[in-house]
C-alpha cells in the first residue's frame, strides 16, 4: 500500500493553533498572549510577570544564571527588564514558560537548549560581537519547534524516535520522513506567530542549514556552530546521537584558531557545570 504523503498545509494550521492543546502548560498558556501582543510593552510585561510568582522566581533565576552575563546581580524583575530589552524579555518568557514541556517531552532537551544558549554568548564574546543576550535567547529557543511538534502530535513524534534509533537518522530528517516537515519549519512558523524578530525566526528556521539565512547567515551559523559543539561534548540530549558536520564555509567566517576552540570548551564547561539543577 502506498504511504500517504504529509499535509503540510494541515500540520502549519495545527502547529499555529498551539493554544488548543489540553495538555499545554499553565504558564505557557497564560504567557501565549503577551507574545502574541507586539504592542506589548516593556512595563506591560513587568506587571504579568509580577503577578505571577512561579514566573517572577525563573525570570529571576535565568537572568542571574551564566546563560547572560549578570551572575548574581539582577535582583528586580524591572532591573532585567531594562538591562535585557524588549525582545530579549519575550524570548526569556517563552523559554522559561516551556521548561515544563521540554523536561516532559524530550529527556534532556532542556540541558541541551541552555547549554546551547550558554555556548551562542561565548562564542559571541569570542567573536566580539555585540547584543550577545540576544544570541543567547536564540541558541535557547532554536529547537523550540520540536516541543511544539511533541506538544501537537505525540504519536507521530514517537514514530519520529522510532525512525532515529532504527534507521539511525538525524532527528530532522527523521521528522521529515514522518511530517513532511521539521522542527526547525514548526519553530519558525510559531515564532512568526509570536511576532518575534526576524533574527530569531531566522535562526529557528536554518539552524540546521544557516548558508540559507537571508538576512543574517552568520547570527545563524553561530547557533549551528555552538549546537555542534553541545553536542560533540554531549550536554543534554537534542533527539539524536549524532554530531553534523560544520561546513569548511561557516568556520571560515569566524576565524577562529585551535586556541580559540579550546578556550571555548573550557568556558563552557565550567558555565554550563554552573547551571545544573536550574529551575528544578
Amino acid at each position: 500500500m502506498k504511504e500517504m504523503k504529509p499535509d503540510i498545509n494541515k500540520i502549519q494550521s495545527e502547529i499555529i493553533r498551539i493554544e488548543t492543546i489540553p495538555t499545554i502548560p499553565d504558564t505557557f498558556k497564560k504567557i501565549l498572549s503577551v507574545l502574541e501582543n507586539p504592542k506589548a510593552s516593556l512595563s506591560e510585561i513587568g506587571k504579568f510577570i509580577l503577578n505571577d510568582p512561579v514566573l517572577t522566581s525563573r525570570v529571576l533565576k535565568m537572568v542571574n544564571s551564566p546563560v547572560y552575563g549578570f551572575p548574581g546581580r539582577i535582583i528586580s524583575i524591572n532591573q532585567a527588564l531594562l538591562l535585557l530589552g524588549l525582545n530579549v524579555v519575550r524570548g526569556l518568557l517563552l523559554g522559561v514558560s516551556v521548561f515544563e514541556a521540554m523536561q516532559k517531552s524530550m529527556k534532556g532537551l532542556w540541558e541541551h537548549s541552555i547549554g546551547n544558549a550558554i555556548t551562542s554568548r561565548i562564542v559571541a564574546e569570542k567573536l566580539n560581537l555585540k547584543d550577545t543576550e540576544e544570541i543567547s535567547i536564540a541558541g535557547l529557543l532554536h529547537d523550540i519547534g520540536k516541543v511544539i511538534l511533541i506538544l501537537k502530535f505525540p504519536e507521530q513524534y514517537q514514530e519520529v524516535f522510532n525512525k532515529v534509533e532504527k534507521e539511525e537518522l538525524f532527528i530532522y530528517e527523521a521528522e521529515e520522513r514522518v511530517f513532511g516537515i521539521t522542527h526547525a519549519d514548526a519553530g519558525a512558523w510559531i515564532a512568526k506567530k509570536w511576532n518575534f524578530p526576524a533574527n530569531l525566526v531566522e535562526v529557528i528556521q536554518y539552524h540546521h542549514n544557516p548558508i540559507l539565512a537571508k538576512n543574517n547567515s552568520f547570527f545563524t551559523s553561530i547557533i549551528t556552530f555552538s549546537d555542534i559543539l553541545i553536542r560533540a561534548k554531549g550536554i543534554g540530549n537534542a533527539g539524536d546521537s549524532f554530531v553534523p558536520n560544520l561546513e569548511a564555509i561557516i568556520w571560515e567566517k569566524f576565524n577562529l584558531g585551535e586556541k580559540d576552540l579550546l578556550e571555548i570548551f573550557k568556558k563552557m564547561e565550567d558555565l554550563i557545570y554552573e547551571t545544573e539543577g536550574l529551575f528544578i
